[in-house]
């Protein structure tokens, strides 16, 4: 004794896994009663003969035989019978935008004129890939191939990867030092390259990215030397500013050699810096206040003061009888006084 849906079946995505781009339904026979599942984020595609007869997007349970066949193009006035029942194919595709790390499998050598060998470099990133042509995906990869994962574009991306990357360094890598200023329009030319390569498999890149340039360690080492110089356009305002950065966060400390060097400089510099200050205050002031100590106590109108103490052989610089700046002479240039 038969059941009426003893031969039904459930047609769904049995596999899914976040990683696959499509999964193939086949090799099955469908019969009367069956149902169609389609969960979130994936689409469904009925093939008969390699032929598409119908695509259905919304997330659901169908009865395939009152539900789906009616909206088949080919398969329309189907009628299951007891014991037979349909051969098809559903070709369950997730709808995601899938994003993919990508690395430089080998050093890129990029062509520079100091450089007889090339700069090597590497480089990684991301790129965002998803279906955009179903017709263009089954004739061209889901009529021969079950399912189709991530990794299977990642590997077809990369194989091609470095001879775009080379292509559009040389052509926006201005600085072949500093090539992370030009990685909006190398990514935005990649993408595009990229795109145009996987368009006619029903594949769209929509977002290419490089997220870093890697240099030899040896030309790291320059780049930055060289960066750090260029920043710091004083080079003693910058050690000094190391000095008191490694003092206040503790790394210059105790009674090490570096600590007492580090002060050391430090005193050095800031005596010198003060008594510059001091020469600087008082180089004005100097004459004003030896004529005021010189006049206590004559009559203002005469303005004379005492003659220097006997053996003071250094000459003032200003003249201690009428007051006058002294010059390079021997004697005032206004009153005749010897000054030394």
């Amino acid at each position: 004794m038969f059941f009426r849906n003893q031969f039904a079946n459930v047609v769904e995505w049995e596999e899914f896994r976040d990683d696959m781009i499509f999964w193939k339904w086949s090799n099955k026979e469908i019969k009367k009663g069956s149902k169609l599942i389609i969960r979130a984020g994936q689409d469904a595609i009925f093939l008969h003969g390699g032929r598409v007869e119908g695509i259905f997007r919304e997330e659901g349970d169908y009865d395939i035989d009152s539900q789906i066949i009616p909206f088949l193009s080919t398969l329309k006035g189907f009628k299951f019978g007891f014991n037979s029942g349909m051969r098809a194919e559903v070709l369950f595709v997730n709808t995601k935008e899938f994003i993919v790390k990508w690395g430089t499998r080998n050093a890129i050598n990029i062509p520079h004129p100091q450089l007889p060998g090339g700069i090597p470099i590497r480089a990684n990133g991301t790129f965002n890939v998803k279906v955009s042509d179903y017709i263009a995906l089954i004739d061209k990869i889901a009529g021969i191939k079950s399912s189709y994962y991530v990794e299977d574009i990642r590997l077809r991306i990369t194989s091609v990867l470095d001879q775009l990357l080379m292509e559009w360094i040389t052509r926006e890598g201005k600085d072949m030092f500093n090539l992370q200023a030009n990685a909006f329009a190398i990514s935005n030319g990649i993408r595009e390259d990229l795109d145009m390569s996987v368009t006619n498999d029903g594949l769209s890149i929509t977002k290419f990215t490089v997220m870093s340039f890697n240099y030899p360690e040896e030309i790291q080492k320059m780049i930055t030397k060289s960066a750090s110089h260029t920043m710091v356009g004083d080079l003693g305002k910058y050690q000094q500013i190391e000095m008191v950065n490694g003092m206040a966060s503790g790394k210059v400390q105790g009674g090490g050699t570096a600590s007492d060097m580090a002060g050391m400089m430090m005193g050095m510099n800031i005596a010198n810096e003060m008594m510059k200050n001091m020469n600087q205050n008082n180089q004005p002031n100097q004459g004003q206040g030896q004529g005021q100590n010189q006049n206590q106590g004559q009559p203002q109108n005469q303005g004379v003061a005492p003659a220097p103490q006997e053996g003071n052989k250094t000459r003032p610089n200003f003249c201690p009888n009428c007051g006058t700046k002294t010059g390079d002479g021997n004697f005032c240039s206004n009153c005749g006084f010897k000054l030394v």
